[in-house]
């Protein structure tokens, strides 16, 4: 995909003719004064977000993949900017009374004064020998102006529905970012475990399931099996990189540690290099990718270690005599919580990376799979026992308070955070089955996004999501 953007001080004085390359190229001046002129949709009215209409696109091109090319992306898009909470999304119902423009430049503002929008953003689907073209308009309704504008082009002939969602999800992100100064999460992935290919094992006491890895969008769209294999794969976690995933797997017979490059670009690696007598499993990455924490057997008994993406360099974190497992590290890579029953229960430590400095930071009846958010939050996200289940709580480093998240519906595990820590994937029985779950950091919001066989053991993947797919 090619995107070209202009201007809002282009686009005051040229208007949506701009949006062609080639139209009005921006003169060195003009180029100059874009980063002193900036136009923000705002509600006028301090503490509340802008309201932002966001219409069907046009299909400018009249073919039946085109339409329904259109269509698809204003929908994905309005979706994308409301999962954020930055705008106020005028309902889609209420556009129904006002005529789709025949362009980008021709747009009756009064309509959509009456509703109340503060922003409009407008767009067109074309389709033509060299590919497909994409291209949006952000309006400023009080003022007329043109506040961000982008052209998307591909050279494929065909619109492929990826390629649709594509569009839409780096549309929303932009507008996020220039508007609103977030970084968004439409481009983003959530890798998993699923058994729901139904796939069973012979054992010598009784066959068993097999689970394999997948991923999706945020929002559980394009849902893409990554592995296949007659084991269990489980507990995917993306490398800061976006195109690398660590997991756990016995498809040598025994728990051990493999890195997955779902985009291509090399084989399946196994850094861990186990033995029945040495397992490995529940990798984590290092925020800076260099390195994995992982629980290990090969000393005894189960105890955190730390090594280089490679397999070099191990180094033991802890040492105790019982089991200390499932590790995060924190947004700095200094230290590492980890889950430990060394006190009778379960319950999260912090240790220093040097295994100095440890720490309790829980006191629950029984905890497990920490999480630590992204910078510049400094939190935990973790499954505490309630009632008869699990509930994912937080734990605040700066008031060392702790604060349920999720309600006691089911069972709740495995909490993840989106990279720009504004929500948490987590695993929860609430619908029957296990499945995958989204909700906002202030326990609004709760989606389902898979619903097809057991799913567990969610990662949200981080900035960039690997390559436009």
């Amino acid at each position: 995909m090619t995107i070209r953007r202009f201007s809002p001080f282009v686009l005051a004085a040229c208007g949506a003719v701009a949006l062609t390359a080639s139209a009005h190229p921006a003169s060195p001046s003009a180029q100059q004064q874009q980063s002193e002129v900036r136009i923000t949709i705002s509600s006028g009215q301090e503490g509340l977000p802008p309201k932002l209409a966001v219409p069907p696109f046009m299909a400018l091109t009249k073919d039946a993949e085109t339409v329904e090319a259109a269509r698809t992306v204003g929908e994905v898009l309005w979706a994308d900017l409301e999962f954020e909470k930055e705008f106020y999304m005028v309902p889609r119902d209420t556009y129904k009374t006002i005529p789709q423009p025949a362009s980008l430049d021709q747009v009756s503002l009064d309509r959509w004064r009456e509703l109340g929008a503060d922003g409009l953003l407008v767009g067109s689907v074309s389709r033509s020998e060299t590919g497909v073209r994409v291209q949006f308009r952000l309006i400023n309704v009080s003022s007329g102006a043109s506040a961000m504008a982008r052209e998307y082009s591909g050279a494929a002939r065909t619109i492929a529905p990826a390629e649709v969602r594509l569009y839409a999800h780096t549309i929303a992100d932009e507008v996020h970012q220039e508007q609103r100064g977030l970084r968004g999460i439409a481009r983003t992935k959530i890798a998993f475990t699923s058994d729901r290919d139904g796939e069973r094992i012979r054992g010598p006491v009784a066959d068993r399931g097999i689970s394999n890895l997948y991923i999706a969008d945020y929002d559980g769209a394009r849902q893409l099996r990554v592995t296949i294999s007659r084991s269990l794969d489980i507990s995917p976690v993306w490398a800061p990189d976006g195109r690398t995933i660590a997991f756990s797997s016995w498809r040598s017979g025994y728990q051990d540690i493999y890195l997955l490059f779902p985009y291509g670009g090399a084989p399946l690696q196994n850094p861990t290099k186990g033995t029945p007598g040495s397992q490995s499993y529940l990798p984590a990455w290092s925020p800076d990718g260099t390195r994995l924490a992982f629980t290990s057997s090969r000393d005894g008994n189960a105890e955190i270690y730390v090594m280089n993406r490679d397999g070099s360099g191990v180094r033991r974190v802890t040492d105790h005599p019982s089991i200390d497992t499932t590790p995060t590290w924190s947004p700095t890579g200094t230290q590492i919580a980890f889950v430990s029953d060394r006190t009778g229960t379960p319950q999260i430590y912090i240790v220093n990376v040097d295994g100095t400095g440890l720490q309790r930071i829980t006191r629950e009846s029984y905890c497990d799979r920490p999480t630590w958010s992204p910078a510049p939050l400094n939190e935990i996200a973790y499954s505490a026992r309630s009632g008869g289940g699990n509930i994912i709580k937080i734990f605040d480093f700066a008031t060392r308070s702790t604060r349920p998240l999720t309600d006691a519906i089911g069972n709740n595990e495995s909490p993840a955070f989106s990279p720009n820590g504004r929500h948490v994937a987590f695993v929860s029985s609430r619908a029957g089955r296990e499945q995958i779950f989204t909700i906002h950091r202030d326990g609004t919001g709760l989606r389902q996004i898979t619903r097809t066989g057991n799913n567990r053991f969610p990662h949200w993947s981080h900035y960039p999501a690997g390559p436009s797919k």
